[in-house]
């Protein structure tokens, strides 16, 4: 079980100097990754199964590069800790940043919230990308060919039948699939979610959690065109982000595939519900 107990005897055995430090769960810990704050200034990180551990790595690798040229506040690695006992695999400890996650309640003015989600995601894309990791299970594929997940995406239509419209589900995913990307690999956040995204004073102040970044198609950081905005806010972070109709269509692509293979499992999830009517519902790029 991955829990305080064991983030602080991890702590106490690899970095003494941080071993009377409190050790607090954080109120949103996350799938991928156990969180923890580390006394005020710091965060333990700890992933949650052995699919998850190549983000650390990546994460102290590629985190202090990007971080300097960012418009805001993203984790920077501190120290990297290695396998423990009752703990197989590496985890980090990186600096503390303060804010609460994005929800509609959180945020003053979701247009300008939806601007400038993509200001940043625009800042991350011009950073050089050379040498910066491709798509691959280190992030589930993400900035790939959604191709990948043409079969699960089918299948989940099919365990859903007569719980949505088959044949919209399916339209939605021959554009994504048609739109291919023949642009140069840029860099991209990979999981630009609610929980992802911190508030203070009603306005966007970080963004956190890089473990499915990478380097390829930044269709994926649509995402949240349809899981967490509506009309002008929507459009806002369209234009924001400069996307063609492809990309626009392929990250409507990533948003059916993840709404319906959640769905998929637990049909009465009333949030993801609105999500997958939102991406049926969206108009289709002309």
């Amino acid at each position: 079980m991955i829990d305080e107990h064991l983030a602080r005897r991890l702590v106490a055995a690899q970095f003494p100097r941080w071993a009377h430090l409190p050790v607090v769960p954080v109120a949103i810990g996350g799938v991928d990754n156990r969180t923890f704050r580390l006394g005020d200034d710091l965060t333990v990180r700890m992933p949650s199964a052995a699919g998850y551990a190549a983000q650390v790595a990546k994460e102290q690798r590629w985190l202090p590069h990007l971080a300097p040229r960012l418009p805001l506040p993203v984790p920077v690695p501190v120290a990297v800790g290695r396998p423990g006992p009752g703990y197989p695999h590496p985890w980090s400890v990186l600096r503390w940043i303060d804010g609460e996650t994005a929800t509609a309640g959180r945020i003053d003015d979701m247009t300008a919230f939806a601007r400038d989600v993509a200001a940043f995601l625009v800042a991350l894309r011009g950073i050089d990308a050379t040498g910066g990791p491709p798509p691959g299970p280190h992030n589930f594929h993400r900035g790939g060919d959604l191709a990948v997940y043409a079969e699960e995406t089918d299948a989940a239509v099919e365990r859903l039948h007569g719980r949505v419209d088959a044949g919209a589900a399916r339209a939605v995913l021959a554009d994504a699939l048609t739109a291919r990307w023949d642009g140069p690999p840029v860099w991209f956040h990979g999981d630009v979610a609610v929980g992802n995204l911190l508030v203070r004073d009603g306005r966007l102040a970080a963004v956190i959690d890089f473990g499915s970044s990478g380097v390829g198609d930044p269709a994926c950081d649509a995402v949240l065109a349809w899981t967490l905005f509506t009309g002008p806010a929507r459009a806002a972070y369209r234009a924001g982000l400069g996307v063609d109709d492809g990309t626009w269509a392929r990250g409507r692509g990533w948003a059916l595939w993840k709404a319906l293979i959640v769905l998929a499992d637990d049909p009465d999830d009333a949030g993801t519900r609105r999500v997958l009517d939102e991406v049926l519902a969206d108009q289709a790029p002309t």
